[in-house]
């Protein structure tokens, strides 16, 4: 997911020479893990470690360089870093339903509650990490290699199909058995973890293992339809074109750059305007400039970059909102610092001394010349929901849940409280007002895509329970007065005891009707039960009071918790 540590050690890798089993006391240096394609069949309770069984391909014979290396990556994840801390641990990153599954063909599903209504014909698609390999060493988990968990609805029935996103990455470490490409989020804390795979990474490289230049990303996060096209992002490199065909099953077309004109990464939060067909999107890394803001017009054609200097330093921008006149990017408090992997943490860490900004340009800007900073402290923001215009382009509205505790973004996810919050710049006097929408911990606001970029009244949000667990989904209206304080939660529906979910995405009914209300829809997401080990598709109303359920799919096999999601309707799916 992090620009910033995979451009940073763009030429480091990581592979695995395992053994059989997970199982390690806190104070030993961990034992090694299978070194194959995996096939978990069970996982560890609260309290214990991971139990896995694993399939194990006969895999091609090693090459002598091939050998010493793994050896020598071994020798480093046992003795000079191995995975001590419980946010790299794979023993607690991957319990659960965050361990991985192996692929799925095209799978009927059963409908076991309510019907599913013809406007979700289509295919709603979600994204997140799988690892191929199960983790000998330190594992993140945004490290995973990214797999798309596809529900294709046609005429009330529906098929799921889970396939990997056959990235450069995945492909030649399924070629060569063994993962090559390293773990940037959590391969490279402190300066002798650093060394000693940095030294790897030459030697793989010398020896021919891997390119650089075909890319090392994990397309985990997300997805987008750009153009008439479909692409599996991570913002660490260039997108992927996938298609979902009739069967419901995925097929990844391959990585795609615009017909050259996208060398480097883009964000996997590009932000699709329905009414101009356009997108606009960017880029951010750890070398100057280190924000570059582009858009993408109706046909897919990658327009001029616009590279924006006047972000002094390298800061995580991992989303950002649009109106109809600007783009609006948050500077925060997570940046690259040294000194934090010097102490043995990850590279990109949080600045508490820093202050927090929001820059705005024109959306149509051809230089940063119009470029506006504003100092917004304490304003931390991951994820943006919407923004809009007020005042005949004189202010911006944009809302966004604030992460009140910063510095545990990438360490605790559990110890994450994002508020959100209605932030409002007025351009005439640089005041910048800042209004609570809901104290509650919600992250993964989604709206009616129809209203990106418009005024919009209602988001649908995750409840963290804590975070990356969503243990329900709420509606909220923004729309409440500023001067009213009462929480803007309007409608909630929690998942049960043990059941969690993900990011809602919202459904229109009738998405070419301009005159439908804007919560004239549904709002679909998965759910597995923790307790049965089941996972469904859920459809509610999202008209109704209490976020009514619709429909329930029973689902093959369990889908692993994941990131973000999208619905392609049928006619688009058919376009691909």
């Amino acid at each position: 997911m992090d620009s910033l540590s995979s451009s940073f050690l763009h030429t480091l890798l990581l592979s695995i020479n395992p053994q059989n089993t997970l199982h390690h006391s806190k104070t030993s240096p961990p034992p090694q893990l299978p070194n194959s394609s995996l096939q978990i069949t069970s996982v560890r309770t609260e309290d214990k470690p991971l139990k896995t069984t694993t399939k194990t391909p006969i895999e091609p014979p090693q090459s002598l360089p091939t050998t010493i290396l793994n050896a020598f990556d071994n020798f480093i994840n046992t003795f000079i870093d191995p995975p001590l801390r419980p946010s790299v641990d794979p023993r607690y990153v991957l319990s659960r339903n965050f361990a991985p599954v192996d692929e799925l063909p095209p799978t009927p599903c059963h409908v076991v509650q309510g019907s599913l209504p013809p406007s979700l014909d289509g295919a709603y698609i979600r994204n997140g990490p799988n690892p191929q390999f199960l983790p000998r060493g330190p594992y993140h988990l945004f490290d995973g290699d990214g797999m798309l968990h596809a529900i294709k609805i046609s005429k009330g029935k529906a098929t799921l199909c889970s396939r990997y996103v056959k990235t450069y990455k995945y492909k030649i470490e399924n070629q060569k058995g063994s993962p090559i490409i390293p773990n940037v989020f959590s391969g490279f804390n402190g300066l002798s973890a650093s060394a000693a795979r940095g030294a790897l990474t030459a030697a793989r490289l010398l020896s021919g293992q891997f390119n650089p230049i075909n890319g090392i990303g994990l397309a985990n996060t997300s997805l987008a339809l750009i153009g008439g096209k479909l692409y599996a992002l991570g913002e660490s490199d260039l997108p992927y074109s996938v298609k979902v065909d009739t069967r419901g099953e995925i097929h990844t077309i391959g990585r795609h750059d615009f017909d050259g004109k996208l060398t480097m990464s883009m964000t996997a939060h590009p932000k699709i305007d329905q009414q101009t067909g356009e997108s606009f999107a960017f880029r951010y890394g750890p070398m100057p400039p280190f924000l570059t803001f582009f858009r993408i017009n109706r046909d897919g054609e990658k327009q001029p970059d616009v590279p924006i200097f006047s972000m002094t330093s390298p800061s995580f921008l991992h989303d950002f909102a649009v109106t109809k006149k600007y783009a609006i990017f948050n500077e925060i408090q997570i940046g690259m610092n040294p000194m934090e992997m010097m102490a043995g943490g990850s590279p990109v860490a949080a600045n508490p001394g820093k202050v927090p900004r929001i820059g705005v340009i024109p959306r149509y800007a051809k230089d940063e010349a119009e470029m506006r900073w504003f100092e917004v402290p304490g304003f931390n923001v991951i994820h943006a929901i919407n923004a809009w215009d007020e005042d005949d382009g004189d202010s911006i509205v944009m809302v966004a849940p604030n992460i009140l505790s910063v510095e545990h973004t990438l360490e605790r996810l559990d110890l994450i409280h994002a508020s959100i919050e209605k932030v409002r710049i007025d351009f005439k006097t640089g005041f910048v007002s800042r209004f609570p929408v809901s104290t509650r911990n919600l992250d993964f606001g989604v709206i009616n895509p129809a209203f990106v970029g418009k005024k919009n009244k209602y988001v649908y949000a995750a409840v963290g329970d804590p975070m990356p667990k969503v243990s329900g989904v709420v509606k909220l209206d923004v729309s409440v007065s500023e001067g009213d304080r009462r929480d803007c939660i309007v409608a909630s529906r929690m998942f049960g005891p043990g059941c969690f979910g993900g990011e809602p995405f919202f459904v229109a009914k009738e998405p070419d009707n301009s005159k439908a209300d804007e919560d004239d829809g549904y709002v679909v997401t998965y759910v597995h039960n923790e307790n049965t080990g089941e996972s469904r598709f859920l459809v509610m109303d999202a008209k109704s009071p209490n976020l009514e359920i619709v429909a329930a799919v029973r689902l093959p096999r369990r889908v692993p918790y994941g990131f973000h999601g999208l619905f392609v309707r049928e006619s688009d799916l058919n376009k691909l």
